[in-house]
């Protein structure tokens, strides 16, 4: 496709929603493919010289795996439904490097789908992290670094926390970057690591070498229907997600999407950090919302925009929740309270067997000083096109474009780590774990949140003549 498309923004706010800074002045005629500009509000990434080349590093590459939907964008390229159609990032991934294989499959075989795909798009299959970066040099030889160590065979510890290596694979880029002199951009699928002192210690190293870190998943740049995008500076009285899945798994999508949403709050001096976290578990849930530590009036107004909704009594429903077999991290109900420096609280609630997606509701101060109640769907459009990693790549690909990632990794860090407190309290009885290695992360939300704005299919009428 040419170059030089104008870019649509599909706004139609509601609400609180806004205009977004240069929404409505996207650049035309941009001298790069790799400028190419996208569907995402906000303004246009400033492109690098030439097409940054990508090292990917994966745990596993299968069908619906996170390597299948992330790599497979960048390398299959997708549709926007917009002004482009079919789009194709400006990156080039150049060497793939991957740990397990499916059961039964060697690494050449035709069952490995990352090596197949490798192959159709002339990719280096790399047989470690070092050969990803360096292409067989000896120094770093790329320009970005996607690491998505998500799925495969690994061990579950005392707190349901699935091991995989992020921490592993990121010290092994950063062995290059130091032996090179320099480090580039580097994704980092999902939370950075399942200990958050070990997060910690990767943005601190990021920050030693030089190298611009993000990391995250879908849900903040998923699409919200209705739109939701609350001004920055605003008082929160509270917030609430309704949420559901595997305690780790999707404990940190639904504490993600709390804090994409809280961190634009009125922050009063006090940095956005968390003191303490509690969680609990089946009637602790419910007497706590009786008690007045959650909100029943702010759980309705999320579960209104639910569209998977269980008819009857959400205490029933995930009552008569039947565990997946073999499957021990499926809990009900489960709620994390979530206390940030400032005297903010924060709510999330696991309610399965009575919904399966995510919500969220709060009760903000309107510019006439009265309480407004906001509520939106963090819509996850379902496998096999799972079409929500498509907000995910546009972001990426801004960050290995630009170098500047368009959230601070501070605010992974921060949902990770309190990810991490829950379930060291739920390990503990449900005791109130005080984090004040968590109190001191400070960061500002960016003017634009940066979720989605085009259609989630075509929006073409039917017209009849």
């Amino acid at each position: 496709m040419p170059d030089d498309l104008t870019r649509r923004n599909f706004l139609n706010a509601a609400g609180l929603s806004m205009v977004l800074p240069g929404a409505a002045n996207a650049q035309a005629d941009r001298p790069s493919p790799s400028a190419i500009p996208h569907a995402l509000g906000g303004p246009d990434p400033e492109p690098r010289p030439g097409r940054p080349r990508v090292a990917a590093l994966a745990s596993t590459y299968y069908y619906l795996s996170h390597a299948y939907h992330i790599v497979g964008r960048f390398l299959d390229g997708f549709v926007l439904h917009d002004d482009r159609g079919f789009y194709r990032p400006g990156v080039d991934v150049v060497s793939l490097y991957t740990e397990q294989f499916p059961e039964g499959a060697a690494p050449a075989s035709i069952e490995d789908l990352g090596r197949e795909k490798a192959e159709q798009y002339k990719v280096r299959v790399s047989p470690t992290v070092e050969d990803a970066l360096t292409l067989g040099t000896g120094e770093l030889a790329v320009d970005a670094v996607l690491l998505i160590a998500e799925h495969g065979d690994y061990p579950l510890n005392e707190k349901l926390q699935k091991l995989y290596p992020r921490g592993e694979y990121f010290r092994q880029v950063m062995e290059v970057f130091r032996r090179s002199g320099r480090g580039v951009p580097v994704f980092i699928d999902k939370h950075l690591s399942y200990d958050r002192a070990e997060a910690a210690a990767m943005v601190a190293a990021a920050r030693e070498v030089g190298a611009p870190l993000m990391a995250g998943s879908s849900l903040p740049v998923t699409w919200r229907l209705p739109h939701l995008e609350v001004p920055l500076g605003r008082k929160w009285e509270d917030a609430l997600v309704a949420s559901r899945g595997e305690i780790e798994i999707f404990g940190f999508h639904a504490l993600e999407t709390l804090q994409c949403m809280v961190e634009r709050r009125d922050l009063g001096g006090n940095p956005q950090g968390v003191v303490a976290v509690t969680y609990l578990e089946g009637d602790a849930v419910w007497e706590a919302g009786d008690s007045g530590r959650w909100s029943w009036e702010r759980l309705d107004e999320a579960l209104s925009r639910n569209h998977t909704q269980n008819p009857g009594d959400v205490r029933q429903n995930t009552l008569d929740f039947v565990h997946p077999a073999g499957r021990p991290t499926f809990l009900q109900p489960v709620a994390f309270l979530v206390e940030y420096a400032d005297g903010f609280t924060g709510t999330v609630l696991i309610l399965n067997g009575h919904v399966d997606d995510t919500s969220i509701a709060a009760r903000v101060v309107g510019d006439d000083g009265n309480p407004v109640d906001v509520s939106t769907l963090v819509y996850l459009p379902a496998p096999p096109g799972a079409d929500f990693f498509t907000p995910l790549v546009l972001r990426i690909e801004d960050f290995f474009l630009t170098g500047r990632p368009p959230y601070p990794v501070e605010r992974t860090q921060l949902t990770g780590g309190v990810l991490d407190a829950a379930l060291e309290s739920r390990i503990r009885g449900g005791s109130r774990i005080e984090t004040p290695d968590l109190a001191g992360i400070d960061y500002r939300a960016p003017e634009d949140s940066g979720y989605i704005r085009a259609p989630v299919a075509n929006p073409r009428p039917n017209l009849f003549t």
